[in-house]
């Protein structure tokens, strides 16, 4: 039986370090400032905020191209692939990966994470394992069918500017604009099916993270957990800790990541998200 090699996309916060270590090959977005482009990772997070305080940046999904290079690196050793890439829904990164399968026939499965960030990172994280234990390409599918069920995002904004900005929300931003434009309140955002929805609104950054908090509990016991931040890693590490003291678990257990630049974009300064891996029914 041929070994599996996954792929994905810049969308999923793994850094390229990081990849190395896990073994997955990464295509970045792409995020374009004016007349200059960069591919995701390679401004550090004080040169992105420093140029969007200029310029608002535009993020794009990678080309065919970059796919079709992942893809054909690892059939040339010998294996077959499986990509994992961020929601469909609110990138073009999936067609451009799909797209570039249609070169390799049955050799490359594709698989719309119908989520970001650390949602999509914990089902490049579980292919990863499922390859190692020898299972096929079917089998790590409906796998990731299951975590995908089983995982949770939320988000809270500081500022729905960037949202509106990028436009790959508009049929949110019709809703969320109607509620927070005459008062400063928050907007708290979910992942759902693949696409951004509205959970709620909280008249105070705190009180916004502290319905964060209810959503996550009520899924618990938890397999795995992310708390994810854009710019500023005060209050997602204070969420991480007061979270690990309600579950019994240390805050170490809980890893504080600054989301990547190509969904920053979007996000703006100052958001802070979790990620949840629900236990699965077996597990606790």
């Amino acid at each position: 039986m041929p070994k599996i090699g996954i792929v994905t996309d810049s969308g999923s916060d793994i850094s390229q370090e990081a990849a190395k270590a896990l073994g997955v090959r990464i295509v970045p977005l792409v995020v374009t400032f004016g007349s200059e482009t960069f591919a995701d990772g390679e401004l550090d997070s004080e040169a992105f905020w420093a140029k969007t305080a200029v310029v608002h940046p535009q993020s794009s999904q990678p080309s065919v191209g970059a796919f079709e290079e992942a893809y054909a690196a690892i059939i040339a050793e010998g294996a077959e692939v499986l990509c994992v890439t961020i929601t469909g829904k609110l990138s073009g990164t999936y067609n451009s990966a799909l797209a570039a399968a249609q070169r390799f026939g049955d050799q490359v499965t594709v698989v719309d994470s119908l989520s970001l960030s650390w949602g999509q990172r914990f089902q490049v994280e579980a292919a990863l394992q499922a390859a190692r234990e020898g299972k096929t390409r079917d089998e790590i599918v409906a796998l990731l069918q299951d975590v995908r069920d089983r995982t949770h995002f939320y988000i809270i904004l500081d500022t729905i500017e960037n949202l509106k900005k990028g436009g790959r929300a508009s049929k949110l931003i019709a809703v969320v604009e109607k509620v927070v434009r005459f008062f400063n309140i928050k907007p708290i955002l979910l992942v759902k099916e693949g696409e951004l929805g509205l959970l709620g609104t909280a008249n105070s950054f705190a009180r916004g993270l502290l319905r964060i908090q209810k959503e996550t509990l009520a899924h618990s016991p938890f397999e795995r957990l992310a708390s994810l931040y854009t710019r500023d890693a005060e209050p997602a590490a204070k969420f991480a800790q007061d979270l690990a003291e309600k579950i019994g678990w240390k805050p170490e257990d809980i890893p504080l990541q600054e989301i990547g630049v190509a969904v920053s974009v979007h996000g703006g300064a100052g958001a802070v998200a979790v990620a949840v891996l629900a236990a699965s029914k077996g597990g606790a």
